[in-house]
């Protein structure tokens, strides 16, 4: 790639589940009848297939914890891109993603949001104060999320790569070479 070509992260909130609630359930259990219509073989071979590719990429995935509403972790990433950048949206989706599938950890709690922000390395009182208040920037998450679901994302990830002349759009898990092809793809087109 052109050493003169630089890529910035900027996350955009989406829930795949907006009726999940806040206190959340099991997510195993939840997996097992809602993707797999309660079947333990269905269940089972998910596990074998997302274990392969975890390992593959270095991921201990642990597929017990709580699934929830991710409303708030949602606001937590936008408050804190917009005010402290992607470097720092970037640490918080790292370390929410860690906790909640590798470390069982209830995907927006508050306990969960602080770590995230500790990780981050945010300041503890400005993160409190911000996780304590839940609304604040409530309005402006829920107003992206409008505007991602009216731009037809209804999957995850859904990932736009703007490009000088073009934009391109990956949606649903991919090869790791195929993040790259397009990425290269967008800096032979900017040089």
């Amino acid at each position: 790639m052109s050493k003169d070509v630089s890529f910035t992260i900027k996350f955009f909130p989406y829930q795949l589940y907006p009726e999940a609630s806040k206190e959340g359930e099991d997510k195993y259990e939840w997996y097992k009848k809602t993707k797999y219509n309660d079947s333990q073989d269905m269940m089972d071979k998910y596990i074998t297939l997302m274990t392969t590719y975890g390992n593959q990429a270095g991921i201990n995935f642990d597929f017990h914890g709580q699934v929830a509403n991710t409303l708030h972790a949602h606001r937590l990433i936008q408050h804190f891109q917009e005010h402290l950048g992607p470097d720092t949206a970037d640490k918080l989706v790292n370390s929410l993603y860690t906790q909640y599938f590798t470390q069982r950890a209830h995907p927006s709690a508050s306990e969960t949001l602080l770590r995230a922000t500790h990780d981050a390395g945010i300041d503890s009182a400005t993160a409190e104060a911000f996780v304590t208040d839940e609304s604040e920037g409530l309005p402006d998450t829920k107003l992206l999320m409008r505007e991602q679901a009216s731009n037809g994302v209804d999957s995850v990830p859904h990932v736009v790569v703007e490009g000088k002349r073009r934009d391109f759009t990956l949606v649903g898990a991919k090869d790791v070479a195929e993040y790259l092809k397009t990425l290269e793809a967008v800096a032979k087109e900017a040089s």
